[in-house]
């Protein structure tokens, strides 16, 4: 790199001081002005000086805004954001906007008001504006202009429908914007408002801007408000928002599917399982198939969440059954007892009504319950007091034995009429395996806001758990039989065997099948020898050699591996990463970026209007945290934004993606990673960014293959020769030096 000399006499530019920012900034009519910011000095003396320059009076009605597309406010609380070359705008105060505002939009002229309204939900995006137009009532203005508004200018709808729509899309969209700012309440609307947003959803059907809005006020009334959902569930029906499915529009269905899933989620226990029922009766399922899983288009990320979603609480349904002991004394539950001995052996005649035939039919009940492989074989309803799974098991051994009555018999008289010990008991298994289902499909958890994890194959059939079931008996029967497990040590074979099946399950539930048939083929290649297969190709790729000159070896090399891992997690902090924001309408996506500076010295970070394609510069994020404030990283329940209270806060997989950067006295930077990954390099740079130990499972991990290659290659001369565990012994000294030969 050349050294350019300053000439003698001259001296060499210092660079600004860190808090001089220059800017430019635009006035209307007026040529821009190139300016120096001292960011010590307060807002209003700066506002003051831009002022002076136009001979402008009353500077206390001006504000400064960034000119870019946001428009957003210059405040004291954000004026850090403002970066060197930065271009500004001076407009009216925000007050004094929203002021003017609210009484545009109550103009007596449909095109001022058109107008106002258009600029209102523009700039209700901006918090300082909204805290301004909210001081004013203007929430209550709006809303008494949608309660009003229809049967005000309904005699001029025919003749202005498209100015109309505008206006009342423009006011709807405003008042979105302004609630998301959490400023206001939920609790304080009015039924004859909720009346109207629900009467939206049928009345605008083709009007997709006022359904998109009408969709999104009426998911936030239920999941913030319980008053507001018991309103909302009264006035809004599966039936009207059936038909929004049938279309084409994806927004709009991801839109409809939320509300579905606020109302399922919000519901109280008594009303779920109801709510349940409406829902196939609308066919909600097949109609969802049909027109979003099978549509001729990508399914969208939100539409993945909202799917993972309705996924998840129709699985919920199943708690109740799940956590519900049998009751020994229930006849009704025992006739299912009953059912599920008569299906398997068919009994043609019952025994006549006499003592001696009581005590026969004793004996052969007994005999019986224990070739279906129960443990208690006097009374096998004892068999279901533990919860989980409960009667959940007794409710899928019996879908099992209905529906697919010629399996149910092969595997009962199969495993009946064994002699070599290797039978599988029916009934135990079945308990485990409902267990371990229930498991995988984490029964009785809230959803997570970040995943998206669906399965096309549950939404193919009205009973997809149980066929779920019958599909996993049939693959456990038949990998025990492969793996020649006993019964004599049940719990021994059990724990073997159910982690081979629920690996099976596992590798086949990754490759997203779409149909429950598609699922059967998948694990009909994962016999227990292909498991085994794959099971030794894996070990053989993260092989451990544990004699003690390796050990050593190890030990000498692990630094040097694990500074390459951490210079891998900082190159990825310095590429970046996109994160969500969280809120309570999720679907409206707000993403912000934050990335490490080459030097390594500098956190970058700032909003965004949409997800990027690629890295953001760093000269197009406002905001930046100098790694050396950086106090400490926290994770999981510690961080400040997972303490806060919300619908699905507290849910395990957010907890396990979110950590926050603590820095000053009470500043925080507060992330959820978009996945598992993305959370341990992030955790792993922070932390080595701050010369503390990398302590995730990526790392050890990472630690593990490395290690391993790299032992490897080192090995590669030493093939087929065996390595001592001691090293050789040192021989004695020789007895004269005469060998030696002297060149000098």
């Amino acid at each position: 790199c050349p050294v350019v000399l300053a000439p003698k006499n001259s001296s060499v530019a210092m660079p600004p001081p860190a808090d001089i920012v220059k800017v430019a900034i635009e006035w209307p009519g007026a040529f821009p002005k190139l300016m120096e910011i001292d960011q010590k000095k307060p807002l209003s003396s700066i506002i003051k000086e831009v002022c002076d320059g136009w001979s402008l009076a009353n500077h206390d009605q001006f504000a400064l805004q960034h000119a870019d597309s946001s428009n957003f406010y210059i405040t004291e609380k954000n004026r850090n954001e403002i970066k060197n070359g930065a271009i500004l705008r001076l407009t009216t105060s925000p007050a004094q906007n929203a002021q003017q505002l609210h009484e545009r939009i109550q103009s007596s002229s449909m095109d001022a008001k058109l107008e106002a309204l258009k600029d209102l939900a523009s700039y209700s995006r901006d918090v300082t504006f909204a805290q301004e137009f909210i001081n004013l009532d203007g929430i209550s203005l709006l809303t008494q202009m949608v309660e009003s508004g229809t049967e005000r200018y309904q005699k001029l709808q025919k003749i202005m429908k498209p100015c109309f729509g505008d206006m009342l899309s423009f006011t709807l969209t405003a008042f979105v914007e302004l609630m998301d700012h959490g400023i206001v309440s939920w609790d304080t609307f009015s039924v004859a408002f909720i009346k109207k947003i629900a009467s939206y959803v049928n009345k605008f059907a083709s009007d997709i801007s006022i359904l998109q809005r009408s969709l999104a006020i009426l998911e936030s009334m239920v999941l913030n408000s319980h008053d507001l959902y018991q309103k909302v569930a009264q006035e809004i029906t599966i039936g009207q928002l059936i038909p929004h499915l049938q279309g084409t529009d994806q927004e709009i269905q991801t839109y409809t599917i939320a509300v579905i899933n606020a109302l399922f989620l919000k519901a109280p226990d008594d009303k779920r399982q109801e709510m349940a029922n409406i829902l196939a009766q609308k066919q909600l399922r097949s109609i969802i198939l049909t027109h979003v899983i099978r549509a001729q288009r990508a399914i969208n990320n939100e539409m993945a969440h909202q799917l993972y979603v309705l996924q998840v609480l129709t699985f919920n349904l199943l708690e109740d059954r799940m956590m519900t002991k049998m009751d020994p004394q229930d006849q009704a539950q025992r006739d299912i007892i009953f059912e599920l001995r008569r299906i398997a052996f068919d009994a043609e005649s019952e025994p006549n009504n006499s003592s001696g035939s009581i005590e026969k039919r004793k004996s052969m009940y007994t005999r019986d319950y224990k070739k279906l492989g129960f443990i208690n074989h006097v009374n096998p309803a004892m068999d279901f007091t533990q919860t989980p799974p409960g009667m959940l098991a007794l409710d899928n051994m019996l879908y099992f034995a209905k529906h697919h009555q010629d399996a149910y018999i092969r595997i009962v008289l199969e495993n009946s009429s064994r002699e070599d010990k290797h039978e599988c008991p029916f009934g135990r298994s079945s308990i485990e395996l409902t267990k371990m289902l229930c498991e995988i499909l984490k029964v009785g958890e809230l959803p997570s806001e970040t995943c998206n994890d669906f399965h096309p194959m549950f939404f193919t059939h009205d009973r997809s758990f149980e066929e779920f079931f019958c599909i996993c008996i049939q693959l456990l029967n038949k990998t025990w039989k492969e793996m020649r497990a006993t019964s004599e040590d049940f719990n021994k074979a059990r724990k073997r065997v159910m982690q081979v099946v629920k690996e099976q399950i596992m590798r086949a539930l990754t490759t997203k099948p779409s149909s429950l048939d598609q699922f059967k083929s998948k694990l009909q290649n994962l016999s227990y020898t292909e498991i085994l297969k794959i099971r030794q190709s894996e070990r053989m790729n993260q092989e451990d050699f544990q004699s003690r000159p390796i050990l050593e070896l190890k030990e000498k090399i692990q630094p040097e591996i694990l500074e390459l891992i951490k210079q891998q997690r900082l190159n990825r902090l310095v590429e970046g990463t996109c994160f969500r924001k969280l809120n309570s309408r999720r679907r409206q996506d707000k993403f912000w970026y934050c990335r490490l500076s080459p030097n390594h010295k500098v956190l970058h970070y700032g909003d965004l209007e949409e997800s990027p394609q690629g890295e953001v510069p760093h000269d197009s994020l406002q905001d930046k945290l100098p790694v050396a404030d950086i106090k400490a990283v926290v994770t999981g329940k510690d961080c400040p934004h997972m303490k806060e209270k919300g619908a699905l806060k507290q849910n395990k997989e957010v907890l396990e993606l979110a950590f926050s950067i603590l820095y000053d006295s009470s500043g925080q930077l507060n992330f959820i990673a978009p996945d598992k990954h993305e959370y341990c390099v992030w955790t792993d740079g922070l932390n080595a960014l701050l010369g503390k130990d990398m302590l995730s499972d990526l790392t050890r991990n990472d630690l593990d293959t490395l290690l391993s290659m790299e032992i490897k290659l080192r090995l590669l001369d030493l093939e087929n020769i065996q390595i001592p565990d001691a090293p050789p012994p040192i021989p004695k000294e020789p007895s004269n030096y005469d060998f030696v030969y002297d060149c000098n």
